[in-house]
């Protein structure tokens, strides 16, 4: 080969290697974009997946939150009877509305709401006296309901004037007597409790006790301080024993011979009377119920009730509850399993309450007992009810 030709060839070499690194560096070069991009589209996919996922989680706890909001009725309530417990099934079936509840005495749940103030979780609050309702309204704790259905079905008289709450149950504070010993004319008004005919022979629960103390305010609001203060102090006179127990232990006292009168609230007699305990239904037929008369205006007449909380964050639902309190399902239960008055008017009270139902209610608005609770429970402690 000449020198011409093996230069020719070695150019012809080196042509060729450099083309076979050129195209090795090409393929190398493209199989390392190739990965990057698909490293970076797996990336991609990783974080569009995420968005999806975060999305579809937002929209999940937005729905979530909306069915909450939609779905719950944080209720207060100062009420500790069973057959409260079938008014909020019955309100849960019919609404889908849960009813998440926190239970304790009335001071104690008032002093709650106030110290939770605008984070309240509470809708609705409920007692069962009228006092304690108007405590909880004097602490700024409930707003108007503003409902046409409540303020139609509730009497005036069983609800605040400017619709913060509602009566949905009444029980009438009567007198259960040994008719041996008792004539029904001796018992037919409050004042004659107080008179020298049953000294040592009246029973009657604690003076601090609300029923007792929604009592004394009603004198107030009808006699004045001074006449109702005399009544107290005879009362007191009257007493059989230092007060103990609740308004059935007053009852049974009577039929044991302890005293010959006592003070109760008419569904604990009802209840005696009509309940599944025999020596109970026993002691019921061996007294009678009496009706006594404030001032010739009927019977002194109580409520368990309920208003729309201040700071309610499911307001809707609670108006609903509230409305539903007063409709005839509600309002046949806390006369069936309760043994309470309905406060409808035209509500019929079950077959076991029927038999006592016919008396005469007292007109007054239960809003005043609130008004003289504090002078009532001064009265009483003064005159050393304990």
């Amino acid at each position: 080969m000449s020198g011409n030709e093996a230069a020719a060839a070695r150019g012809r070499a080196w042509r060729s290697a450099i083309e076979k690194h050129s195209q090795d560096r090409y393929r190398q070069t493209c199989r390392h974009q190739e990965s990057r991009m698909s490293r970076r589209l797996v990336t991609l996919a990783a974080v569009a997946l995420g968005a999806l996922a975060l999305a579809a989680c937002g929209q999940k706890d937005a729905a979530a939150d909306k069915a909450g909001q939609g779905g719950v009725l944080n209720l207060y309530t100062a009420r500790h009877y069973d057959a409260d417990q079938k008014l909020y099934d019955l309100f849960a079936q019919k609404t889908g509305i849960e009813v998440k509840r926190i239970e304790g005495k009335p001071d104690e749940l008032i002093a709650r709401m106030k110290a939770e103030g605008a984070n309240s979780p509470a809708d609705v609050f409920i007692a069962a006296d009228a006092g304690a309702l108007w405590r909880a309204q004097d602490a700024g704790l409930f707003q108007p309901a503003a409902s046409d259905a409540l303020d139609r079905l509730i009497p005036a008289n069983l609800r605040a004037p400017d619709g913060q709450w509602f009566g949905f149950s009444r029980r009438a504070r009567v007198v259960a007597y040994d008719p041996a010993k008792v004539k029904p004319e001796e018992i037919d008004d409050y004042a004659k409790l107080a008179a020298p005919r049953f000294k040592g022979k009246l029973c009657v629960r604690s003076g601090d006790n609300v029923y007792n103390l929604s009592l004394v305010g009603a004198l107030i609001e009808a006699w004045g301080p001074e006449r109702a203060k005399q009544w107290v102090e005879g009362v007191v006179a009257n007493m059989a024993r230092p007060p103990e127990g609740g308004d059935r232990d007053q009852i049974r006292a009577v039929a044991a011979g302890v005293c010959e009168v006592a003070l109760t609230n008419s569904y604990y007699f009802i209840r005696m009377a009509a309940g599944d305990d025999a020596g109970d239904r026993q002691i019921a037929e061996k007294l009678k119920l009496g009706f006594p008369s404030l001032d010739g205006q009927g019977s002194h007449v109580n409520i368990s009730g309920g208003g729309l909380a201040a700071h309610a964050p499911n307001r809707a639902n609670a108006v609903k509850f509230l409305e539903f309190l007063a409709s005839p399902e509600a309002q046949a239960i806390v006369s069936q399993y309760n043994y309470e008055y309905p406060a409808v008017a035209d509500a019929a009270p079950s077959p076991a309450v029927a038999p006592y139902a016919d008396f005469k209610a007292n007109p007054m608005s239960v809003a005043r007992y609130g008004v003289h609770q504090a002078q009532a429970q001064s009265m009483i402690s003064a005159a050393g009810w304990r």
